[in-house]
């Protein structure tokens, strides 16, 4: 089986779980304060536009919190669905490469990360009309600067979901990769304020949002940020990862 064979097989299985549930509940929730306390963006103290405002608070939260859990979360959910009734064992006895297969459910987890941003979105116009309707007050974007973001988030996003997916790989008990995953976005709010903050890929996200939120209280619409350090670290910390993962990948099923 070639790479985009075992995709699609990946993608069948995921059909009859709950993840799709589990990605787009939270982000509603997500964007349902923003818009009852719509009034809050008037008076934010760090100078934005309310309509700025609006965005990066619900953004905010997203890349910082939301986004890396649930990333967790599925990472998890994707290797259960093997271990159940010894599905992955089943798997290996077929004549399939297991790096090819790791890197196949790999693919599918960056597939879902780009659902959940591609959500984000969805959910962002209809809450910003809401909003503006409630406030008689434009709070729409121009999609040039909300698609550029997402984007970024998604492509920041990727170096940490092969970290994630390396633990969730080397650690059995879901509640303990559960939990090294969840432990792990908390110190990003202290990592990103320091000259180091690119060795750490979980604060990359909310670090483009925060280097935003900066930019857009300067009255500028794009993000300034040294690629270098920053890009070499990133794909030499992804490469690892993934290596790493594929070596390790049904290692105890093997035995």
């Amino acid at each position: 089986m070639n790479l985009f064979s075992l995709i699609k097989i990946e993608l069948i299985k995921i059909r009859r779980t709950h993840i799709f549930c589990l990605m787009i509940i939270p982000c509603l929730l997500l964007w349902l304060p923003s818009v009852l306390n719509a009034d809050m963006n008037f008076n934010n103290p760090s100078g934005l536009s309310p309509e700025n405002s609006f965005f990066i608070q619900g953004f905010m939260g997203f890349a910082w919190i939301l986004f890396p859990a649930l990333l967790v979360v599925i990472t998890v959910m994707l290797n259960q669905i093997e271990r159940t009734n010894k599905g992955l064992q089943k798997m290996l006895s077929l004549p399939v490469s297991i790096p090819m297969l790791c890197l196949a459910k790999f693919f599918v987890l960056l597939l879902l990360a780009g659902g959940l941003i591609l959500i984000m979105l969805a959910l962002y116009y209809p809450a910003a009309a809401l909003a503006s309707a409630k406030m008689d007050y434009d709070f729409l974007l121009s999609g040039s600067l909300v698609f550029k973001e997402s984007l970024l988030i998604y492509l920041c996003s990727v170096p940490m979901a092969a970290f994630y997916w390396l633990i969730a790989g080397c650690i059995r008990t879901p509640v303990f990769s559960i939990g090294i995953g969840l432990a792990s976005i908390v110190p990003s709010v202290l990592v990103m304020n320091t000259k180091v903050w690119f060795a750490y890929p979980m604060c990359y996200p909310f670090y483009t949002i925060a280097k935003l939120m900066g930019s857009l209280a300067d009255g500028k619409n794009f993000i300034s940020i040294d690629l270098i350090p920053w890009l070499p670290v990133a794909a030499g910390f992804t490469l690892i990862c993934i290596l790493l993962s594929c070596l390790l990948f049904g290692n105890s099923e093997r035995r």
